[in-house]
């Protein structure tokens, strides 16, 4: 399925200076394939080439970059089933998640098509005042010029397509710098951007050392870093960023609310509850991670999740009956495990799983983990849920807005004043009402709050921040009757 070695991608061309970088099939724990690592000159490169292709990607038509954007629909529609199968290996996915993504990659560049072509601006009446008469004003948004682009492993398709199409879309150059530990998904995306007829220098992908990863961020000939990942790797990033625009969109620990009247059957909700939590072993920024229930419902709910996380079958993620595949690496898997040890220590009871073998962890619920516990204060990014009750619908906001992170939060309600309430109140990006946190849909504003990052992704909002308004003013003086 792997070809033996593959190319970092250079102002638009393949380039194979060595094969450095080794990956490793997260089940098996092997080396299965190798990808050129890119060093200080590499980057350097890839920047002036960036500058060089600002003006003819700003020049290019919008038709033309929708006609790149469906070109890779249609690339992406054939090499589905490849692209699904690198998932699964460079990433640990089972199929069932890895097809799930490779669909995501498909609608996020179609979005992004349907954007290029949209503009943007307005016509502005600027007679507000005697001394504006005669004068009228119109905006368009222009691209802000090259980019760079980091990406972390868990959506190693999905969120490079977050960054990439956008970039496109709005006609600026890019650098992107996937996670060293999936390289190869960003490296075929690559090959079919390079098949189109992008001016030269238009994108590189590149796989530098972090030795020689900060021309990426602190460079200013680069107007904009869009970084996903870590909280605490974002803030530094940003810190040195200088005076360029960043878009965080970092960790989070998603809470979801189940109210005395939930509005949907307590069957429904673990259904949801157990995926958002255990899809793609809980490895999502917006993964179910603490589950506040009324009371009069917390032991049956209880059950039912118990019940669904004891029936995923975890294995070989290229086995289609499995459902729960291993965590990116052993020392992530044991970095849970210690947190849910420490947990348990403290008075926490775990209900189901906790157990651990090599990078694969147990579908895990845990009960009673306090408050100051890592399990619950920070991004578990695991396949583990944490359950607790509440009487009081204001306590149990007051509970989700204790933590420093404020990414998305769910509540299953039929109260509609509630919904709004917790609209109102939660300090998050997005309150999904009906639904777990971990709903996303690829078009919609997407980020958070507090720890959480800074500014949103989902196409247009990308698209948004990668360009800038540019004002025109006309002044109409008045002409004498012909």
């Amino acid at each position: 399925m792997l070809a033996e070695r593959y190319p970092y991608y250079l102002a638009n061309r393949p380039r194979r200076p060595n094969a450095d970088l080794p990956v490793v099939d997260k089940y098996s724990g092997e080396v299965v394939t190798r990808v050129a690592l890119a060093d200080a000159a590499a980057v350097e490169e890839a920047i002036a080439s960036a500058v060089r292709a600002a003006e003819p990607m700003r020049k290019l038509p919008a038709h033309a970059r929708q006609s790149v954007l469906e070109h890779c629909v249609r690339r992406f529609q054939e090499r589905a089933e490849e692209l699904a199968q690198v998932l699964c290996i460079e990433a640990g996915k089972p199929l069932r998640d890895a097809r799930g993504e490779v669909t995501r990659l498909i609608e996020t560049f179609k979005a992004a098509a349907e954007e290029a072509v949209r503009g943007g601006g307005e016509v502005m009446d600027l007679e507000v005042s005697p001394r504006a008469e005669g004068y009228r004003g119109f905006t368009r948004r222009v691209p802000v010029g090259p980019v760079s682009l980091i990406t972390p492993f868990n959506f190693p398709l999905n969120l490079v397509a977050h960054k990439v199409a956008p970039a496109i879309a709005a006609g600026c150059p890019f650098i992107l710098k996937p996670s060293d530990r999936t390289p190869v998904s960003a490296m075929l995306l690559a090959e079919v951007l390079a098949e189109t007829a992008l001016p030269e220098g238009a994108f590189s992908v590149i796989t530098p050392s972090l030795a020689d990863i900060g021309p990426l961020i602190e460079d200013e000939r680069l107007k904009l870093l869009s970084f996903t990942g870590s909280e605490k790797v974002g803030w530094d990033l940003k810190a040195r960023a200088g005076r360029k625009k960043v878009v965080l969109e970092l960790g989070g620990n998603a809470a979801c609310v189940v109210d005395r009247e939930p509005g949907a059957s307590l069957d429904v909700i673990a259904d949801r509850v157990a995926h958002g939590a255990f899809f793609q072993s809980g490895q999502s920024c917006i993964s179910v991670q603490r589950v506040l229930v009324h009371a009069s419902h917390y032991e049956a709910l209880k059950e039912r999740l118990v019940t669904r996380a004891q029936a995923l079958l975890a294995g070989n993620p290229r086995d289609e009956a499995t459902t729960l595949g291993p965590m990116i690496d052993e020392p992530a898997a044991r970095r849970l495990e210690g947190w849910i040890q420490s947990a348990v220590a403290k008075g926490a009871r775990v209900l189901t799983g906790g157990g651990r073998k090599g990078a694969l962890l147990e579908a895990t619920v845990v009960e009673g983990v306090p408050a100051d516990e890592p399990l619950c204060a920070e991004e578990a990014f695991g396949p583990v849920v944490l359950l607790q009750s509440f009487t009081s619908f204001t306590e149990a906001l007051r509970t989700v807005n204790e933590g420093r992170y404020g990414l998305q939060a769910g509540l299953f309600t039929n109260d509609l004043s509630r919904a709004m309430r917790a609209w109102d109140e939660l300090e998050v990006g997005g309150v999904v009402v009906g639904d777990v946190p971990s709903f996303r849909v690829d078009t919609m504003p997407y980020g958070g709050v507090k720890g959480s990052g800074l500014g949103r992704e989902g196409v247009k909002y990308a698209i948004e921040d990668m360009t800038e308004p540019r004002l025109l003013v006309l002044r109409q003086r008045a002409s004498s009757d012909d």
